[in-house]
């Protein structure tokens, strides 16, 4: 009976944040701003080194937040997730409008696992599969684009030297 409940309330909830994005003016939802500044970082893969500018989610509302209502993100964007320890997390896609591809990244800066094209809205769970430090999430497509292989490495002051 509690899943029951819970799923109603999550419904509900789900139902009001729609209600509330949709009678938002147009340029109000298509220009939600960035939750933080930007910070660069750099993949560096078989194909050569990748440079990003990152917004860093710290906080557990940054990390509650992350892309959601957003419409659109530039192609060298992305966002970084900082859970702060060494951890098993999972991603979901709830109110995201952008496909993404979701790089789950060790504390020494290495890839462990890549969820490529993540389905915009989705609820479902995307595990990292091991205990993880950080998730980068990037436009759909770029994973496969750029060549990023698990065990590729992801250079940023937040992961050890």
């Amino acid at each position: 009976m509690y899943a029951v409940e819970r799923f109603l309330r999550l419904a509900c909830v789900a139902a009001l944040a729609f209600c509330a994005l949709a009678i938002l003016p147009q340029s109000a939802r298509a220009q939600t701003a960035p939750a933080a500044g930007v910070e660069p970082l750099t993949i560096v893969t078989a194909s050569g080194r990748h440079a990003f500018q990152v917004e860093v989610m710290r906080t557990p509302e940054q990390r509650a937040r992350g892309l959601m209502h957003r419409q659109f993100m530039p192609a060298d964007r992305g966002m970084l997730f900082d859970f702060k320890q060494v951890e098993p997390v999972a991603m979901w896609m709830q109110n995201t409008y952008i496909s993404l591809d979701m790089l789950f990244i060790r504390a020494d800066g290495t890839v462990a696992r890549i969820a490529e094209r993540a389905e915009p809205l989705s609820t479902r769970t995307i595990p990292s599969g091991e205990p993880v430090l950080s998730v980068l999430e990037v436009n759909a497509g770029i994973a496969e684009k750029l060549g990023i292989k698990p065990g590729d490495k992801v250079e940023h002051p937040l992961f050890k030297r």
